[in-house]
């Protein structure tokens, strides 16, 4: 009998590409995001695409989506020569890109956004079908497992995970045979994981060619046939999943060993830690209905819970974003009542939210007017802004957070996804709070910048005594970091673990409705 792991690689060496890139360079002022890179993709293989934040990966599928022309090189569709003049000559070409960043219309329903600018016509196409619009959209949302969704519901309604779902399901609308995936996981549930990797081998199984995007190494080998991985814009080189590992794909993107991570907080901390923050039976409807929580000194809690569950909610509560419709909140012993992100901000308490696009950066504002954002009135000379001052404050935060940017005056927006989410956390940590909310803080960061940023974490409340609340739909991450684990479920608080109690199965288990081995809440 054949050996079929020698069949599949014999497939990849000699298939003919349905995607290929032939030493393609794109730069941009003061930056080679490209610099002469070939990559190519078969019918029916998950192809990953590697690299830290700035590696040249978001600059590739953007060559690939018709949104950059390269500069040099060439680029090929099922063997023949294209040069994409905008993303809708790619779309004719069967490609179809999700992007980290979502790109949906909130006010439009669920059906308007998988079908818009290709909405269903009549027989004649003289008017929009909206019944076979709706009907197509079901087809396609029950084809996910999205049996939860409405086609008539407004996005703007939904969760950031049914959104994700939502930009998916638009994709395969086109009947895409290149599928372009950029971090597609960043904000889904376990559950909703699995049933995205289902969906993924189904196409694979129709010779779909698929690009995929992670920073998560064990997505990688799970889904991938081969794995390409780019540093500094260069091509560092190509192996296939079943031939590699973690540690050498670390070492091909950083270009180093990673340094180790913190340990697991294991040892609890002593119960004598001041108490910082109590937050007492917050409700704030639809979401929040029932939630309390203690913040010390010098700890870092971890908040897990379903998509919905309210950790978001509970968050923006006690930042003043949404101020509690009942419940109490107070910070070292004294009742507040926070009505404002202004007032939450004097009392030093910081909030770093998980969507940077639309509520943590101005992504037309420059790296250091960002970072100082926050500073502004500490930053002045008399009734001017100190620009000295704001310059210092920003160049601080771009070494210490090893923000990669040409010069702290490039604009937010022409820097990749997981440096601008460091530029969000530096704004942040710049009002030197007491209180630090981070909501996903490692969504769409590569390995190297998530350890950095765990180990951050870790000096901000072991060192500078700050009490950290890290929300995040990644349990690893949260088993981690965490010295106490919160789960909430349906806007309440459900089960606390200690770190040394707490495992993925009991916090899942606590979060869809059977809390086990937690104290309850």
């Amino acid at each position: 009998m054949a050996d079929p792991d020698a069949t599949e690689s014999s497939y990849f060496a000699s298939a003919p590409p349905a995607l290929e890139l032939r030493n393609v360079t794109k730069a941009f002022p003061g930056v080679v995001a490209l610099d002469d890179v070939s990559f190519d993709v078969k019918p029916g293989e998950v192809h990953a695409l590697l690299g830290e934040n700035g590696a040249g990966k978001s600059t590739l599928i953007k060559i690939v989506s018709g949104v950059y022309r390269p500069d040099q090189g060439e680029l090929q569709v099922n063997g023949q020569p294209v040069n994409l003049a905008n993303p809708g000559e790619a779309q004719h070409l069967g490609i179809a890109t999700i992007y980290q960043e979502f790109s949906l219309y909130p006010e439009l329903t669920v059906a308007e956004n998988i079908f818009a600018g290709h909405m269903p016509r009549t027989f004649f196409g003289t008017a929009l079908d909206w019944g076979k619009a709706k009907r197509e959209a079901r087809t396609l949302l029950d084809s996910l497992e999205a049996t939860d969704l409405d086609a008539t519901t407004r996005v703007g309604a939904l969760s950031v995970g049914n959104r994700q779902r939502v930009e998916i399901a638009k994709a395969l609308s086109r009947h895409a045979r290149i599928l372009i995936l950029d971090e597609p996981t960043a904000v889904l549930t376990q559950h909703d994981t699995e049933r995205l990797f289902s969906v993924i081998r189904r196409l694979r199984e129709q010779k779909v060619a698929i690009i995929y995007i992670s920073h998560r190494l064990e997505e990688i080998f799970t889904l991938a046939d081969r794995v390409t991985v780019l540093r500094d814009g260069k091509l560092v080189g190509i192996k296939s999943a079943k031939e590699t590992n973690e540690n050498e794909l670390i070492r091909m993107m950083v270009g180093r060993a990673l340094t180790q991570e913190p340990a697991p907080h294991l040892d609890e901390l002593s119960e004598d830690l001041p108490v910082v923050l109590r937050a007492k039976n917050l409700a704030r409807r639809p979401l929040l209905k029932d939630a309390s929580i203690e913040l010390r000194a010098g700890e870092i809690v971890g908040m897990a819970g379903l998509i919905g569950s309210g950790r978001t909610e509970l968050a923006q509560t006690i930042f003043g974003i949404a101020p509690p419709e009942a419940g109490s909140i107070e910070l070292n012993g004294k009742s507040v009542d926070i009505r404002s992100p202004e007032q939450a901000i004097e009392l030093g308490v910081a909030y770093v939210p998980e969507d940077r696009q639309r509520q943590g950066l101005l992504t037309a504002m420059t790296v250091g007017q960002n970072i100082g954002l926050t500073r502004l009135w500490k930053m002045t000379k008399g009734p001017f802004l100190d620009f000295g001052a704001e310059d210092r404050l920003a160049e601080e935060y771009v070494a210490n957070l090893r923000i990669k940017t040409p010069t702290i005056r490039q604009l937010a927006r022409n820097l990749s996804g997981g440096n601008q989410q460091k530029i969000v956390v530096a704004k942040w940590l710049a009002t030197k709070p007491r209180i630090l909310i981070v909501d996903e803080p490692t969504r769409g960061i590569d390995v190297g910048a998530r350890a950095e940023i765990h180990r951050l974490l870790d000096h901000l409340a072991r060192t500078d005594k700050i009490a950290v609340l890290v929300i995040s739909s990644d349990l690893p991450e949260i088993l981690r970091v965490s010295d106490r684990i919160c789960v909430m479920r349906e806007g309440r608080s459900v089960a606390e673990f200690t770190r040394r109690d707490a495992s993925e199965e009991a916090i899942l288990t606590a979060a869809v409705g059977q809390p086990e081995n937690g104290r309850s809440t």
